[in-house]
């Protein structure tokens, strides 16, 4: 599997999870420019942004320590273009999570960081 299928799956596993928890998925992979939000959900009155994270293993910390301040400012930036496209209120409250999987297929654990960072 290249990296691009694997990010792919992996996302694929967290949607589940995510509808599996009653959430409302509203964009998978927006993209723009400036980079792409893996998911765009819809969470307990939050426009929630998450970024999917995956790791084999944790012997380079957890997979949501991949999340780090470069990419948690290219997430926060994509999220004002994904507000504006879709005509949503700019005082709309936002969330800005990661999804982390670890493990081997089909023995995958799932931690959702909710409110894992804050607009940068």
């Amino acid at each position: 599997m290249n990296k691009r299928t694997t990010g792919s799956w992996y996302e694929d596993i967290a949607c589940d999870y995510l509808k599996s928890q009653n959430i409302k998925i509203l964009k998978r992979n927006f993209r723009v420019r400036c980079g792409e939000i893996d998911i765009v959900a819809f969470d307990e009155g939050y426009y929630s942004f998450i970024e999917v994270k995956y790791r084999k293993d944790n012997k380079y910390g957890g997979p949501e320590a991949a999340v780090g301040f470069a990419k948690q400012k290219q997430i926060c930036n994509v999220s004002r273009f994904y507000i504006s496209f879709n005509h949503i209120p700019e005082d709309a409250p936002v969330r800005y999570d990661v999804i982390a999987i670890s493990g081997e297929e089909g023995a995958c654990k799932i931690k959702w960081y909710k409110d894992a960072f804050e607009y940068i």
